[in-house]
């Protein structure tokens, strides 16, 4: 077997790298099974397929997988997957149903050789952070989730990111706090039982659990 059949590679995709890193906390605690030896790797083309269709969405996906394919030829390893992030600066509602089933259906329709997984992250990845109160403490222990936040449908909580800032105390949270947190929340195992709802997340980590 040659080396680049024995080591394999998930390719992300977000808009940021701190989404990027996020999605890898969480990776990990879904998918302990990939094991130290499949690394996660990043392409660096911010995200923008929400708000596209048609054949537009589809030359920009083209072009996502086609970097996600670069990449795992330049690590020489197996394309086990890849993981998309965008942001829907908006509620988990009929209309995010419909531009993920629109997102998915193109993703997977060029992608037919490795898994994919779609997060589609309402209403921002901060919502999903929210799902785990306990770890904002272990990043700066003057923390705390405000009580209004906690055990919430956080798909329904607009602007998490800006209610972080106000609720959480000093030190102000900042964006880049994010992955800290999502690494402190993999780190104490909160990540399997988060505290409230996000049909956003749930969806997230049903298309990473359905992986084979």
């Amino acid at each position: 077997m040659s080396g680049a059949q024995e080591r394999r590679v998930i390719v992300l995709a977000g808009e940021d790298q701190n989404d990027c890193e996020i999605l890898a906390a969480l990776i990990r605690a879904h998918r302990p099974d990939l094991g130290a030896a499949t690394k996660l790797v990043r392409i660096n083309d911010p995200v923008r397929l929400r708000r596209k269709s048609g054949p537009d969405l589809a030359a920009a996906v083209k072009a996502l997988v086609g970097k996600a394919r670069a990449k795992a030829r330049q690590q020489r390893a197996e394309l086990l997957g890849f993981v998309v992030h965008e942001d829907l600066d908006g509620y988990a509602d009929a209309q995010y149903d419909q531009i993920r089933r629109t997102l998915v259906a193109e993703l997977t329709g060029q992608s037919v050789e490795f898994r994919t997984a779609l997060a589609l992250a309402a209403w921002e990845s901060e919502g999903w952070l929210l799902l785990f109160p306990d770890a904002f403490p272990h990043v700066r222990p003057r923390w705390k989730v405000p009580g209004r936040l906690l055990d919430k449908d956080t798909g329904r909580v607009k602007d998490a990111k800006e209610e972080l800032k106000r609720g959480l105390g000093l030190p102000v949270f900042r964006e880049s706090d994010g992955p800290a947190v999502a690494r402190e929340a993999l780190k104490y195992r909160l990540v399997p039982s988060p505290r409230g709802s996000n049909r956003s997340y749930s969806d997230f980590v049903d298309d990473l659990t359905g992986w084979t």
